[in-house]
């Protein structure tokens, strides 16, 4: 299987795409697991609408999903079980043991995984980030891992930004006009 995205990530994607499809990315398969299967970038925290989606298109590829666990830190209700395609995926919660930023999935007949997931809000280049890192089949890092090191990107690039806003406020880009331009004299060398 390959890293895959169901479409691209953007506002107007969104508009396009139905509220069904899920956004997800897995990786894919390797020599050795990696330490996160994928990502799942769901449309809301409400558990009840959005797993059903997610198992429709996980059960062909992994087998039926039977179970899911969750770490109820960013999930405002867990309900206990989820209707989903003719049968019924029981969910739990566990709060020490599992990192709040993934979804644990299981499969009676075909094993385990564990996805990242990104939140509802994540704006859509940092959500595409995160999948790709989070579908890295040689990753090592946690989804908690990656969601700090996405929040310092993301701050350090919103701080330049504010900074470059500033500097523009101040005519820094005018002050870049080539010189011969804009009525400045040019410097021309000559040797003595």
């Amino acid at each position: 299987m390959t890293a895959t995205v169901s479409h691209p990530l953007t506002a107007e994607a969104d508009d396009r795409f139905s509220s069904s499809s899920p956004r997800l990315s897995l990786a894919p398969v390797g020599p050795a697991p990696p330490l996160l299967d994928g990502a799942w970038w769901p449309r809301s925290r409400d558990l009840r609408a959005e797993l059903p989606s997610l198992a429709a298109v996980l059960d062909p590829l992994w087998g039926r999903i039977t179970r899911v666990t969750v770490n109820p830190t960013h999930w405002p209700a867990v309900p206990r079980r989820v209707p989903v395609a003719g049968h019924v995926v029981k969910v739990g919660w566990f709060l020490a043991e599992q990192d709040p930023h993934e979804l644990l999935l299981l499969s009676y007949r075909a094993g385990r995984w564990n996805l990242l997931v990104v939140p509802p809000q994540t704006p859509p280049d940092s959500a595409a980030r995160l999948m790709v890192a989070a579908s890295d089949p040689f990753g090592t890092s946690t989804a908690s891992r990656l969601m700090e090191e996405e929040a310092r990107s993301r701050a350090a690039y919103e701080a330049d930004r504010a900074v470059e806003a500033v500097w523009d406020s101040e005519g820094g880009h005018e002050a870049r006009t080539p010189i011969g331009e804009a009525g400045e004299p040019s410097v021309r060398g000559s040797r003595p």
